[in-house]
Order: C-alpha cells, then sequence, then structure tokens
C-alpha cells in the first residue's frame, strides 16, 4: 500500500502545477490605449496583450478599469479574458 501511494502523490502534485499553470495570470489595471484593428490593449503600466481573434468588446474605454487574464507566447503576453472591473 505505502509503495503505490509516493508514486500516486508524485503524480498529482505534478498534475496539479500543471493546471496551475494553464490557468493563466490576472492582471488589473486601467486602459492606456485600445487598438481593436491589431486587436491589443496596454495598460498604463506600458504592457501590451493581444487579444483573441473572436474577442468580443464588452465596450471597453481608454481610462477603464479592466483586469486582464492572459499568458506569456514567447515575447507576446496573450490574453484569454478582458473585463471591465466596476467600482
Amino acid at each position: 500500500m505505502r509503495a503505490f501511494m509516493l508514486p500516486a502523490a508524485i503524480i498529482l502534485s505534478i498534475g496539479s502545477a500543471s493546471l496551475a499553470m494553464a490557468a493563466g495570470t490576472t492582471t488589473a489595471g486601467v486602459i492606456k490605449t485600445l487598438d481593436m484593428k491589431t486587436h491589443t490593449i496596454t495598460l498604463a503600466d506600458g504592457t501590451a496583450y493581444m487579444l483573441p481573434q473572436g474577442f468580443k468588446d464588452p465596450g471597453l474605454k481608454v481610462g477603464e478599469k479592466v483586469s486582464v487574464i492572459w499568458d506569456m507566447k514567447g515575447k507576446v503576453h496573450e490574453a484569454s479574458a478582458v473585463s471591465v472591473l466596476k467600482g
């Protein structure tokens, strides 16, 4: 029984780490520039995010506070979701 538990624990820990990495990173900030032609959004800190091709604009505006869920793809911050933060 103990011989089975150690490999199972190792597999579970590796699996959970890969799931956490797949979830993406969330960043909040204020929109500095927004260009729907090139599918990019730049926050006030200067970081630019590429929006997905089928992105549905929820009414984003410059100066609005948003939350961006993104992953790093090479040298590009690739956004998977952008939502407006109220408050």
